[in-house]
């Protein structure tokens, strides 16, 4: 599977929902699985979006076909766009849907990673932090994701904004240091971003 996220700043706000509305036309797209996005909690004018394909090959024929013609009515809404593709490694939680029906709030994690630790930070996700996500209230699902250039995602979906900060509040210290994510870890972005129903296709 494979995972592309979009961060874009908004200038036109009213006009990018709009526009936002027009991917409804996605679900007839070959190896197209679902869509979600919202508003960055911390940064109002930020929105991120989430498309979910079976393979770099399907995508990369909708890009070649549909894309620009979908784009299209967002054009001149935003002033910035970035782009990033992810390979699906594992699941947070077992078995994961690419789906954003049922949740509230996504947490995206970026992470670049040093490049003699990768393997260390992939195996701290599997036995810490997976276990820990997975077994907190109102975290629904995940995955881990990966990409050329010791980069990483990491996406969990949530009930509820508050429920992802209780699991902020209460262990990510704890897990980090357990983890040493510091040893691993050149740079961390990330957001937290409330769901738009309307956007998820």
């Amino acid at each position: 599977m494979l995972v592309k996220w979009t961060r874009c700043t908004v200038k036109d706000r009213r006009g990018f929902e709009r526009g936002q509305r027009k991917w409804a036309g996605l679900p007839g797209e070959p190896g197209f699985l679902g869509q979600g996005g919202g508003w960055s909690r911390s940064r109002p004018d930020v929105a991120h979006v989430f498309s979910l394909w079976e393979s770099r090959a399907f995508y990369d024929s909708f890009m070649a076909r549909s894309h620009d013609r979908l784009a299209a009515s967002q054009s001149g809404t935003y002033t910035g766009a970035r782009v990033r593709l992810f390979s699906h490694r594992f699941d947070v939680r077992t078995g994961f849907e690419p789906r954003f029906t049922d949740v509230d709030v996504v947490r995206v994690a970026h992470c670049r990673v040093r490049p003699d630790r990768v393997d260390n930070f992939s195996l701290m996700q599997e036995k810490v932090w997976n276990p820990a996500m997975a077994g907190s209230p109102g975290m629904v699902r995940g995955l881990f994701g990966e990409a050329p250039g010791d980069e990483f995602l990491i996406l969990s979906m949530w009930w509820a904004a508050a429920e992802h900060g209780k699991y902020r509040t209460e262990r990510i210290e704890r897990l980090s240091l357990r983890a040493r994510t510091a040893a691993d870890v050149a740079a961390l972005t990330g957001a937290v971003v409330d769901l738009e129903p309307s956007w998820t296709v």
